[in-house]
């Protein structure tokens, strides 16, 4: 293991304080051991952008094994993350536990001063992101939610497929696939949405550049399906603008099966781009084969997030995924399972002025709780705290959009 090198700490324009190693890695703990985390292990092993000092895991002998799986079998281990972080001094954390477990790693992480690099979801509801959310602001320190299928150059030229089709008006995804995962997935209670949907619902506000408006769902569990939850599901989601998303997904459909990306198809006034998930995309524009610029490299899944991570961290670049753009994505879960449930259409504004009232009702921190009190909107909040986007197109969402998509 390196010698520590001396860090340059200042405060990215962005809001959130930025770890300049100086070109050496960043020193970061890592928690959870189990099958996600060990594929982390794996990459963040391959990674020259970071440097793995400790693993915590409630399991020491899952702790001990990830350490040996990392080919460092001297590696300190922990079950409480405060107290490695005072043995190794890290300079970031990255948080690989089930979902339930996102909200209390993450604000002890953040309360540690430390930046945070999170498995999706954010964490288990809109209304404990919300308070993560808060948690950030609060303690100045990036949290990133590894949206990791954003990091797909394939899904990247789609968007520059889709940048030449006029304006785009419909988006959708087809996704089949019947995985056997065992473990918590197969307890999980509406696991399609929860684990996977999320990932074509956030690749779909990638692609359309606006954020939604409405929700309608509709899932089910086949008689063969071996999920106690919700295996399958079909939704349509309105975007602001009039942009609709539908989406139609199965985690039991064995037999031609399609990418773990899903199939894409995205129609505009002037012409249609696909995108079979596996394949680089095609589009037909006024007749004839579109033909956009290449793009650079976003690298590859989990690998990417996490050198968008270090990036983000040296250069005080807003990464994709940081906490105030990636809300959205979970809000667009939150909503379908509550279509589901109540069989009716859901405003995504209505989830998320009920998850803030849950989320102050509930914050024990007060420092949190005061942030929380303080957004007039939360769309505004999390725009506005996105980057690049004007804050006040949320507090003044067009309530024409709103009732188009009712």
């Amino acid at each position: 293991m390196s010698a520590p090198i001396p860090v340059d700490e200042t405060t990215a324009p962005g809001g959130f304080r930025r770890v300049d190693r100086r070109g050496g890695p960043l020193r970061v703990v890592q928690v959870g051991a189990g099958e996600m985390g060990r594929a982390w292990l794996r990459t963040v092993a391959d990674s020259p952008d970071v440097e793995l000092v400790g693993i915590v895991d409630l399991d020491l002998d899952a702790a001990r094994a990830g350490a040996q799986h990392a080919g460092l079998p001297d590696l300190p281990v922990d079950r409480d993350l405060a107290a490695l972080v005072a043995r190794v001094s890290p300079d970031a954390v990255l948080d690989v536990t089930v979902p339930v477990a996102h909200h209390p790693v993450t604000m002890q992480a953040l309360r540690l001063g430390l930046p945070v690099l999170g498995e999706k979801p954010a964490a288990q509801s809109v209304a404990e992101a919300l308070s993560l959310t808060a948690a950030a602001e609060v303690t100045g320190e990036l949290f990133m939610v590894s949206q990791s299928r954003r990091y797909n150059d394939q899904l990247v030229a789609l968007k520059a497929h889709a940048e030449l089709l006029g304006d785009v008006g419909m988006v959708s995804t087809s996704f089949a696939k019947a995985p056997h995962f065992g473990g918590f997935r197969e307890q999980m209670d509406d696991v399609l949405l929860l684990d996977m949907a999320i990932h074509a619902f956030d690749s779909a506000r990638y692609l359309i550049g606006r954020d939604p408006v409405s929700v309608w769902c509709d899932s089910w569990n086949p008689s063969w399906s071996w999920y106690r939850g919700d295996a399958a599901a079909s939704a349509v989601i309105g975007f602001e603008g009039g942009v609709r998303y539908s989406y139609d997904g199965s985690w039991c459909s064995p037999g031609v099966e399609t990418s773990w990306n899903g199939a894409w198809r995205v129609s505009g006034s002037g012409g249609t781009a696909l995108w079979s998930g596996d394949d680089e995309p095609v589009s037909e524009i006024d007749g004839a084969p579109g033909a956009p610029e290449a793009r650079p490299t976003v690298g590859v899944e989990i690998a990417g997030s996490l050198a968008a991570f270090a990036r983000a961290l040296r250069t005080g670049e807003r990464p994709d995924g940081e906490v105030h753009g990636n809300v959205m994505s979970l809000v667009m879960v939150e909503a379908a399972i509550r279509s589901t449930r109540t069989g009716e259409r859901v405003l995504v504004d209505d989830v998320l002025e009920q998850a803030h009232r849950e989320a102050v009702s509930v914050e024990r921190d007060p420092e949190v709780k005061a942030r929380l009190e303080s957004w007039a909107s939360v769309r505004a909040a999390l725009q506005g705290g996105a980057g690049g986007v004007d804050a006040t197109r949320a507090s003044s969402a067009p309530e024409r959009e709103r009732q188009e998509a009712r």
